[in-house]
């Protein structure tokens, strides 16, 4: 079971890819966290990606390709897996591509969240974090008990770098420019289907299942 998750940040692809990962008990690939690991663990390519990341840009496909390539052939993505956040431009599609067919395997599907960009600014713009623990929260949709407090362990909540209004508008340009481009690339695949992400969670979790059965 592989599968891509694809859609423009705030849209809610990682919350789905998370349920789909505890569900089918495949792990669940985020480009972010990947990325986030190396950075806090000041690895060369960690520092490479950084001032992209703050910037609200791409960090270069070789990069990426580089994580990806010895994430999903980890032992516990033999099984299969979902990818979130990867690809993210056509050159790092077609390297995907490359990499799987090396091993002479394919992608089951690619589901494509689709979300007007008014509700995408306001679902990231109201996120925080938990610098600790990682959970994430929601200034109106999933707020914490205490104001500006993690629920799980106390520490004090944080809007990432990348979660201010004027990042989060060239963050959505840059998508764009060059991540929309992977819908019609899926699309002649003949194995995108897309899902609206304007419904609830549980209704979005519903279509997904059926989108791949």
């Amino acid at each position: 079971m592989r599968f891509v998750f694809l859609g423009p940040p705030g849209v809610g692809k990682g919350t789905q890819a998370e349920r789909f990962s505890a569900a089918h008990n495949i792990p669940h690939i985020a480009t972010g966290d990947l990325l986030r690991s190396a950075i806090a663990d000041a690895r060369p390519v960690g520092l490479k990606a950084k001032s992209y990341i703050e910037a609200g840009r791409l960090v270069p496909d070789q990069v990426i390709i580089e994580l990806m390539n010895d994430r999903i052939q980890a032992p516990d993505a033999k099984s299969g897996y979902v990818l979130d956040g990867f690809p993210r431009t056509i050159a790092q599609g077609k390297a995907l591509c490359a990499l799987l067919e090396k091993n002479q395997l394919t992608l089951d599907r690619v589901l494509y969240f689709s979300l007007d960009d008014d509700t995408l600014m306001e679902r990231i713009v109201g996120r925080r974090s938990c610098p600790v623990c990682h959970a994430i929260y929601h200034m109106r949709y999933r707020s914490p008990e205490q104001d500006g407090i993690c629920d799980e362990c106390g520490a004090a909540l944080v809007q990432r770098k990348d979660d201010v209004p004027e990042t989060v508008a060239e963050r959505l340009s840059v998508y764009k420019t060059e991540t929309a481009p992977l819908i019609a690339y899926y699309e002649k695949k003949s194995i995108l289907t897309e899902i609206k992400a304007d419904q609830p969670p549980e209704i979005v979790a519903e279509k997904i299942e059926q989108a791949i059965h």
